[in-house]
């Protein structure tokens, strides 16, 4: 079965409107766990506007699932994640300012920094991911330089969801065999949701893990956060 890592931004966004510690942010994880996610996800991002630097640290003795920690790899970044030692990294091209990530690496335009980036990781023992569209070549490049899996970008998928399912999945199934190919492992993330997860879970070959963040976290305002997390797998059991 597909694996399911929860992405806990919005809970630290929530925590942060109002300053203090409430909802609590590593409780969350651990409750998360408890709940049945396979995997907690971060997003730090430069400004912390959600996810702070400290709170990476602090969930490093908690997460005992995997723990994946995505971000742009500047230096600051690279030596959190060097410190903190997490199951697995995710590398992402969004900007500083970016609301949230918005597409997928040029793998061969950004080939020298990523194999560089790539190889620093690896040597540290740390599963590493490209965000990355679907493109083939993009793909192929991707583990040419040492990439062990790659996260597709599924927002056009879920875009497209209710207007054409068929349609909006094709590209994807392309990409998937293509990451199959290619021999390196494969995840996705991005707008993924109860209505269009698990379609999209039966129809790609070889999907090892969704990351699930606003969707989830805004159905568990009416569902309650265990639930969420019970429908989420769910979707995934088939």
């Amino acid at each position: 079965m597909t694996r399911l890592s929860v992405n806990i931004n919005k809970i630290a966004t929530l925590r942060n409107a109002r300053g203090g510690n409430i909802p609590d942010l590593v409780k969350a994880a651990v409750d998360i766990e408890r709940f049945g996610a396979e995997g907690i996800t971060v997003h730090p991002r430069p400004d912390e506007r959600h996810i702070r630097y400290s709170d990476v640290l602090a969930l490093k003795n908690v997460v005992t699932t995997e723990f994946n920690i995505e971000g742009y790899p500047s230096r600051q970044f690279i030596d959190m994640v060097l410190m903190v030692k997490p199951t697995q990294v995710t590398l992402v091209p969004d900007p500083p300012d970016a609301l949230t990530s918005n597409a997928g690496w040029d793998t061969h335009k950004n080939a020298d920094f990523l194999k560089d980036v790539l190889t620093e990781f690896r040597a540290a023992g740390i599963c590493t991911s490209l965000f990355i569209e679907t493109d083939a070549n993009m793909i192929q490049q991707a583990a040419k330089l040492g990439a062990d899996r790659v996260e597709l970008y599924t927002e056009p998928y879920a875009k497209n969801y209710s207007l054409d399912r068929d349609k909006a999945i094709k590209p994807f199934i392309g990409a998937a065999l293509a990451v199959n190919d290619a021999g390196i492992g494969l995840n996705a993330g991005h707008d993924l949701n109860l209505d269009n997860l698990r379609f999209f879970a039966k129809n790609i070959p070889g999907l090892l893990e969704v990351s699930i963040g606003h969707a989830l976290i805004s159905d568990a305002l009416y569902f309650g956060l265990e639930n969420t997390v019970q429908m989420y797998l769910e979707r995934l059991s088939f």
